[in-house]
């Protein structure tokens, strides 16, 4: 007896049952219906459009196509202008971002709540996001790999360990330090924070000697270009180099800008404040509370003007490009972050750093930069519990393991950000003469949520609460580390 599937022709294809020819129209209609009766579906798209940055029609590295992710960063309230340090002795924060922490402080609730598996779509969107982060993440790897010299030793991959020698200098000892970096005079209780060193995985990295440096930069110049962490490292640099002698500072009282000679060894320092790297302009100038309007096309002309005149630039820049501010390029205003206006295109803060850095790049390039520029890449915050301005914190005493956490979320995006530029910037350097490394700064200081002033940048006022400090990084400190890849970074230049 034959079976039934042997009855089945071989190759045959079967008749089709017939459809009625008002099934297509029938679909149509309600294709068109739906954003009717769900404006929440139609609203959805409108924002994914809105929030993509729109392609960059000049140049792009041929890394960049296929790595650029516009996703958008926490939206929790941006930071208003109390929130950064423009004056010497404000204690505050100058970040509006809410990480994810990759540690969170546990709620009594949350154990029952991880322990139910997901199911169905919110399960699959967690996979997409968790595959695309491993993609970024990869994509990390290869783009640092092209960014090394290959004699040369990566002295960023690597983990903390114990010094039982630190700190190299104090609060007392150093009077370049800020007061709300100062958390040794502000009663900071925990002093192990001081006592660990960073050692690089495939080679030594020596500890900072303020002689053999200020040998090297005999007759040479260094700029700092940034915000207030760019102006925490150079601080740093000095306060380490008071172990053999101090420079005379010829900064302007109140200004941001600052300059040190070291005239016994024919040795500056400059530090241009450009948090944006870009012009800016104040959209109210009676009101430091307002966005400011970003050209990121136009390159800001306070340090790009002087850039030449120095032998070394380190360039950096980062927490400010979470404020509310509107875009600008070739002359009209293209959209905003965070602004009340319905009618502006609403894009995220990787549009504009994007921008800023192609512009501050190109900008280095064509004055004509002889030197070396440094791009000293994204130190991340600390925030746990909370929001920077509902009580988020940072009392960790210990750095994390590499095992412990993971660079994600907008910290990952802005990272890559820089690398991608600094590629860029990179090969056009090749053709005009300026030379761009790396300085490496984002995984160190990730393991390092022990290293910030918390609460322990000024002495505690009577009923007024202010914000933990979780960006900047107390000296001495784990930022001291910069100055020892700075170094080492500038023996590879000269020696």
């Amino acid at each position: 007896m034959k079976s039934q599937a042997s009855e089945l022709p071989v190759g045959k294809a079967q008749p089709r049952r017939k459809t009625s020819r008002l099934a297509p129209l029938i679909a149509l209609i309600i294709l068109l219906t739906i954003p009717l009766y769900y404006p929440a579906l139609r609203d959805s798209s409108k924002k994914l459009y809105e929030t993509t940055s729109p392609r960059l029609e000049d140049l792009e590295d041929p890394i960049t196509q296929t790595s650029h992710v516009e996703e958008a960063p926490p939206t929790e309230k941006p930071c208003s202008i109390d929130c950064h340090d423009d004056d010497d002795d404000k204690a505050s924060v100058d970040t509006p971002v809410v990480v994810r922490q990759p540690a969170p402080v546990m709620k009594k609730n949350d154990k029952g709540r991880r322990k139910r598996k997901k199911s169905g779509k919110g399960q699959r969107e967690d996979e997409k996001v968790q595959a695309m982060m491993r993609g970024r993440s990869s994509h990390r790897g290869k783009i640092r790999s092209r960014l090394f010299d290959e004699d040369e030793c990566d002295l960023f991959s690597g983990e903390w360990v114990p010094d039982p020698d630190g700190p190299y200098y104090t609060n007392e000892t150093c009077s370049a330090i800020q007061e709300h970096q100062n958390c040794l005079k502000f009663g900071r209780p925990d002093l192990e924070f001081l006592k660990w060193r960073w050692k690089p995985d495939e080679c030594e990295l020596p500890l900072f000697d303020p002689q053999q440096f200020l040998e090297l930069v005999t007759g040479h110049s260094l700029a700092f270009v940034g915000d207030s962490v760019a102006r925490n490292h150079m601080q740093s640099l000095i306060c380490l180099l008071s172990r053999v002698t101090n420079p005379v500072d010829m900064s302007e009282p109140g200004d941001q800008n600052k300059r040190y000679e070291y005239r016994e060894h024919d040795f500056n320092i400059t530090m241009f404040w450009s948090p944006y790297l870009v012009r800016t302009s104040k959209t109210d100038p009676n009101d430091e509370r307002r966005p400011y309007e970003l050209f990121l096309d136009e390159p800001d002309p306070h340090w790009t003007s002087q850039v030449a005149l120095f032998d070394y630039v380190i360039i950096s820049a980062g927490h400010w490009f979470f404020r509310p501010t509107y875009f600008s390029l070739h002359g009209r205003r293209m959209g905003c972050l965070y602004c009340p206006e319905p009618e502006v295109t609403h894009l995220t803060s990787y549009f504009s750093y994007r921008r800023a850095f192609r512009t501050a790049f190109q900008a280095i390039n064509d004055a004509g930069f002889g030197g070396v520029a440094f791009l000293r890449t994204y130190a991340p915050s600390h925030f746990e519990g909370a929001a920077w301005d509902k009580g988020g914190d940072c009392a960790r005493t210990r750095p994390y393991r590499r095992s412990e956490v993971a660079l994600e979320d907008y910290s990952l995006e802005m990272y890559l950000i820089q690398l991608e530029e600094l590629r860029i910037a990179q090969k056009a350097g090749r053709r005009s003469g300026g030379k761009f490394k790396l300085f490496d700064a984002t995984v160190a200081m990730l393991l390092r949520p022990d290293g910030h002033p918390s609460r322990y940048g000024h002495w505690p006022v009577i009923n007024n609460t202010m914000a933990n400090d979780c960006v900047h990084w107390c000296l001495p400190g784990p930022i001291d580390a910069w100055n020892d890849f700075l170094l080492q970074l500038f023996k590879t230049q000269l020696e």
